[in-house]
């Protein structure tokens, strides 16, 4: 199997964003982190969720804006992929627009319920653009209504995909 050195994401997107011309990364720190909280049941009983901030969205839907866009998008867990859609400043999508999974990995995840690996799939995945400089926006919009669905939902467990 071919090794490679981990991906620098930090130096990477700095090296992005300057490309661009746009100021420096302002990182996000969350002083209020959650703690550890391990399963209360087994993963093959859980419900999963899928986060994404690759600016996915579905056919029928508005694209994602790209200056600061903190809106959300609750693609249909059932949807083909055919009909999914990306709309991003910060990284070349064109892998993206071959294989939706390498942002979305939604087929993975049916893979995974098909074969018993989780329990369910949450009805809806919930994909956003990445970069947003408000961070206040973040968090007092963006992020309560993701958790509101989450618990809505009744999820378990989220998988986080970040680009």
């Amino acid at each position: 199997m071919l090794k490679s050195a981990p991906i620098d994401y930090i130096q990477r997107t700095r090296d992005q964003y300057s490309a661009l011309n746009y100021p420096a990364y302002n990182w996000a720190q969350n002083p209020h982190a959650p703690p550890w909280q391990p399963l209360q049941k087994p993963l093959s009983e859980c419900r999963v969720a899928l986060i994404c901030s690759g600016g996915i969205y579905a056919r029928g839907q508005i694209a994602f804006h790209h200056k600061d866009d903190n809106s959300l998008r609750l693609i249909p867990a059932d949807i083909a992929t055919s009909q999914l859609r990306t709309s991003h400043f910060a990284y070349d999508q064109s892998p993206a627009r071959k294989d939706i999974n390498c942002v979305f990995p939604i087929e993975p995840l049916r893979r995974a319920k098909a074969i018993g690996k989780i329990g369910t799939i949450a009805s809806c995945a919930f994909t956003f653009m990445g970069g947003i400089y408000s961070q206040r926006k973040v968090e007092e919009q963006l992020a309560p209504a993701i958790v509101s669905h989450l618990i809505q939902d009744e999820v378990d467990v989220a998988v986080m995909v970040p680009v």
